[in-house]
Order: C-alpha cells, then sequence, then structure tokens
C-alpha cells in the first residue's frame, strides 16, 4: 500500500513538473507572437520549375509536386 501511494505520490509530482514546464512555453510562445513578428511567406512553388529542369516548357507537373504546391497555400 505505501509503495502505490508512493508512486501516486511521483507521478503526481511528475505531471505537476511538466504541467508547469508547459504553460512556461505556452506563455514564451506568446510572447513571441505579439512581439510584432511578422509571417514571412516564401514562393515554395516548385512546379514552375519543373517543366524548365526537364527542357520541356509544355512539359505536366508530377503530381506529388503539385500536391506539395498546394499544400503550400
Amino acid at each position: 500500500m505505501v509503495t502505490l501511494e508512493y508512486n501516486l505520490a511521483m507521478a503526481a509530482a511528475k505531471l505537476r513538473q511538466e504541467i508547469a514546464e508547459s504553460r512556461a512555453e505556452i506563455e514564451k510562445l506568446r510572447k513571441q507572437m505579439s512581439s510584432g513578428m511578422h509571417t514571412v511567406h516564401k514562393d515554395l512553388s516548385l512546379i514552375s520549375l519543373v517543366p524548365k529542369w526537364s527542357g520541356a516548357e509544355n512539359a505536366t507537373p508530377l503530381e506529388f509536386l503539385a500536391s506539395i504546391d498546394r499544400a503550400a497555400f
């Protein structure tokens, strides 16, 4: 019985520590977000480059590259 109570107490202490660390991390992220940092959007489009790489201006883009391009927006 003592071992079970000890294990529960240790688990509770660890959980409290993890919650405190999580709260600190959340607060840090909130400060970063509110500090006025602007999001930079990069053109991640590879589709327009593939035809030039292949040497054919009218080449059909590969489907997985098209899905990457859609996900970038």
